[in-house]
């Protein structure tokens, strides 16, 4: 007998192509929530129904409903955006949302909080029309925003990486005209619709591409379903490695679900990349798991069908035998935070924005200091993939103004450590509805405290890759850091130990369900340690493991719960 298909899969075949009733769910001014099955379907249309935790419990006691409002996550794939962009941007944050802030995703884009139903149509259409930006396919069940390396230097490079990324996002946005019909006015389409790569049920669940552009792994490459590694050769990209089956969530208490490192499935030429993509895609549309919503991501695939069956299937379908792996190799791994000089004699202003918001805060205001630098900067702006931007293409005569504008209101803050720099948290409460715990909001504390102890044991100028993640899905990519932080209840953490510098290795359970106070008390012991005991250049994390505190991960399937 058959096992029962998700209910989420019935929404989406009853869904007419993603429409569903989101017509008549704008219209009805009775609730700022779309109904169950609509609060599916607004995901792939790039919206999340949230609500203002904080004030759930007054709400109730009021008897009101909670105070229902929506993110929405732009498609914006490689990050880029133009001065003239970044200020329309800005106008619809102040007019539009509540929140007023933008946030720099970790899927190199940004994102408003925020957004109440009656607002939705106008930021639609107003990032739309005036920004040229939609929000397609940047959730739900879809490949969502592609990401690349932002590295300025290899400005030449770059551009490839990133038209690479643009036209992957466009060879997987849907055919269906439901978006257009419902936020911009579009008109309607009579005529049956098809959906050629993605069929009536789309995939079956979220599935993210990433292009590297080695020695560069700012993207974490092992965080994403499919990525393409470029193959660097005097000096020119001729081709790429194909790394399938990274991903980084898993469900508390459930150890038949993991994170994942990617399977290395060998060198394509550049001229192969949209046919071996769509295989990739298709192959995980037919043989991906759509009973079971926590295990339907590719890495669950490979691990039920196996590594070799899925890549001969997708070597059927596109036609083309992957060849051996080439040599790369990943050194760097963050930002580099201030300015560099690349290949084009343009300068390049890389700004540390903690958590990726940027709002107008006291004695900082980020926002309105960025709309002043939007207003005179001749070059483009490019978010990375861990929350920082990029002030990229400023010609030598105007270096000198960028830069004072820039320290004026505190993107430049000489004072900010590399502890800092290297530290990243998701967004969690009080809007996010999967939280268990604080996470943006505990991260600065939690960086002041780390700072210290680096302080008290004689390194302050080192630093330890620490993310923060308010739930088990790893949106802050905690699952390859070596500190880790997974919320488990308000105020308790899950403490992951054992990533490394270069993002190719998962970390494992140290402690589990402690307070704030112990991760304190369990760090300063450690990194104690670490000062004392470590060998030349080793990080936190490869001390971690040669020290045995942790084991190594090697085989999540079988280590990471073991």
């Amino acid at each position: 007998m058959s096992q029962k298909l998700h209910d989420n899969e019935r929404i989406k075949i009853e869904s007419n192509f993603l429409r569903g009733k989101l017509v008549e769910g704008l219209q009805d001014t009775t609730s700022g929530a779309f109904i169950p099955d609509d609060v599916q379907l607004v995901k792939f249309h790039g919206l999340y129904q949230q609500d203002h935790r904080d004030y759930r419990a007054e709400r109730k006691q009021q008897k009101l409903e909670p105070l229902y409002s929506f993110l929405l996550r732009a498609r914006l794939p490689g990050g880029v955006v133009t001065p003239e962009q970044w200020l329309e941007i800005d106008r619809i944050a102040g007019e539009l949302t509540d929140a007023g802030s933008i946030r720099i995703t970790t899927r190199q884009t940004f994102q408003y909080h925020g957004i109440f139903k009656r607002n939705l149509k106008s930021v639609f259409q107003e990032l739309k029309f005036k920004a040229n930006i939609d929000s397609i396919f940047t959730a739900g069940d879809v490949n969502r925003n592609t990401i690349c390396t932002s590295n300025p230097e290899q400005s030449e490079l770059h551009t490839q990486v990133y038209e690479l990324s643009k036209k992957l996002s466009e060879h997987f946005l849907p055919k269906s005209n439901a978006y257009a019909e419902i936020w911009l006015d579009g008109e309607k389409v009579h005529e049956t619709e098809q959906e050629p790569i993605y069929g009536k049920t789309m995939l079956p669940r979220k599935f993210k591409i990433a292009v590297a552009l080695p020695p560069y792994n700012d993207v974490d490459i092992h965080g994403n379903d499919l990525n393409f590694i470029a193959i660097i050769e005097d000096k020119i990209i001729t081709g790429y490695n194909v790394v399938v089956g990274a991903g980084l969530g898993m469900t508390h208490g459930d150890k038949t679900t993991f994170p994942r490192l990617g399977d290395d499935f060998g060198f394509i030429t550049a001229d192969k990349v949209f046919e071996v993509a769509e295989a990739v895609v298709t192959t995980q549309r037919d043989l991906g798991n759509r009973v079971s919503r926590a295990h339907a991501r590719v890495k669950y695939t490979l691990e039920t069908h196996g590594v070799e069956k899925f890549k001969a299937e997708v070597e059927s379908r596109s036609g083309i035998k992957f060849a051996a792996s080439r040599h790369y190799e990943f050194t760097e791994r963050g930002d580099r935070i201030g300015w560099v000089k690349g290949i084009d004699n343009k300068w390049h202003l890389t700004v540390f924005i903690e958590n990726g918001r940027i709002l107008d805060f006291v004695g900082k205001p980020l926002k309105s200091g960025l709309v002043k630098i939007a207003k005179v900067h001749q070059g483009t702006f490019r978010m990375t993939a861990n929350q920082n931007l990029i002030i990229a293409s400023v010609p030598e005569a105007q270096k000198d103004t960028i830069e004072a504008l820039a320290r004026e209101c505190g993107l430049i803050d000489d004072g900010t450590t590399d502890q800092r720099k290297y530290s990243m948290a998701c967004v969690a409460l009080p809007t996010c509805p999967l939280a268990m715990a604080e996470a943006e909001r505990y991260l600065p504390g939690l960086t002041d405290d780390v700072e210290a102890l680096l302080t008290k044991h004689g390194i302050a100028k080192d630093h330890i890759i620490l993310r923060v993640t308010g739930c088990p899905n790893g949106c802050a990519r905690s699952m390859l850091a070596e500190i880790g932080l997974v919320g488990k209840a308000p105020g308790r953490y899950n403490l992951y130990l054992g990533g490394n510098n270069n993002g190719t290795r998962l970390p494992k359970m140290y402690k589990e369900n402690i307070d704030e106070a112990t991760i304190i008390t369990i760090l300063d012991e450690l990194i104690g340690r670490w000062a004392v005991e470590r060998q030349q250049d080793e990080c936190f994390g490869d001390f971690s493991i040669r020290a045995g505190i942790v084991a190594e991960v090697i085989i999540a399937s079988r280590d990471f719960h073991d």
